[in-house]
């Protein structure tokens, strides 16, 4: 037990630290947003089963009812490779550090997901009052997969829910073209399709839980970045890099999001993304990096079951 411990130790800190520093720094998710988002949940996974599952051991360690309702049927020499018996002090207190870290995740999470259904729905509701009223008889305007509000502030937004919703206000509508309104209509149903709202949602309460743990931190600062560029590339695809584009342009340069000294100068660098498009990744490259990422997770799995397979041999 003692080195499956340090084993998991180990990984969680690779992933937490080194890995996530080596992934924050890298330049290829800019080019591959989609699949850069797969490799930082696969860490992030990665890093958060190794916890779980040292976590299981060394309750299993500590508590001899759980010992023994987990080994139960198992052979003698299964509960003998683990050597639960001679578990040192530092595994209790470590157990004691993994259990506090799982009931303030589950308690954050939990918060985080209670705080989302009370703001959509205050959010529905302040759409409700803001929507027109139409003659009797007709369907609700807030009930249609898409909802255009009065008001000369241009904006586009999607409402996360089931079924999710398009926003848009008629200041968009006057201030864009037919293509450009249907690339930011469709930059936006590319966030819903994905359901780029919980996962943003997750990166979010994972860095506010543990705001000193690289891996959730950058996780992220990633993530709200990818997601635009995922966004950007299926707007892109279906109605061009130009068209969508001139449509970020016409959306937000109200705003003074272009300036140099301006905070959002990240949506300068979506513009120069489009215009210039980066180089993709080859083909083979981007299996191989798809491939590792989804076996990274199997390694603290791999590393809890050894004693117990290598017994039954």
């Amino acid at each position: 037990m003692i080195g499956c411990l340090l084993l998991l130790t180990a990984v969680g800190l690779a992933a937490g630290i080194p890995a996530a520093r080596a992934l924050n720094r890298a330049t290829w998710p800019e080019r591959e947003p989609v699949l850069g988002l797969w490799v930082w949940q696969c860490l992030v996974a990665t890093a958060l089963l190794s916890c779980l599952t040292a976590l299981v051991l060394g309750l299993a360690a500590v508590f001899r009812t759980l010992r023994d309702a987990l080994f139960d049927s198992a052979p003698p020499g299964v509960l003998a490779a683990y050597g639960f018996s001679t578990a040192p002090a530092w595994a209790t207190g470590l157990t004691l550090l993994l259990a506090s870290g799982a009931a303030w995740t589950a308690a954050v999470l939990a918060g985080r997901v209670r705080a989302v259904r009370q703001s959509r729905a205050a959010t529905r509701d302040r759409l409700r009052a803001r929507a027109p009223e139409l003659p009797v008889g007709l369907p609700a305007a807030t009930s249609g997969p898409l909802l255009v509000l009065e008001d000369e502030y241009p904006d586009a937004w999607w409402l996360p829910g089931s079924p999710p919703q398009l926003v848009v206000t008629t200041g968009a509508m006057h201030r864009l073209t037919d293509r450009q309104l249907d690339a930011v209509l469709t930059h936006e149903r590319g966030h819903a399709r994905a359901r780029h709202d919980w996962l943003l949602h997750l990166s979010a309460a994972l860095a506010e839980a543990f705001p000193r743990v690289p891996l959730f931190t950058h996780f992220c600062e990633q993530t709200h970045r990818l997601v635009e560029l995922a966004a950007d590339d299926t707007a892109a695809r279906h109605c061009g890099h130009v068209t969508t584009a001139l449509a970020l342009i016409e959306l937000n340069q109200h705003r003074g999001v272009f300036s140099c000294a301006s905070s959002r100068r990240a949506l300068g660098d979506r513009v120069d993304r489009l215009l210039a498009p980066p180089p993709r990744l080859g083909r083979r490259k981007r299996a191989l990096i798809a491939v590792a990422a989804a076996l990274t997770p199997s390694l603290p799995l791999l590393i809890t079951f050894a004693p117990g397979l290598d017994a039954l041999d």
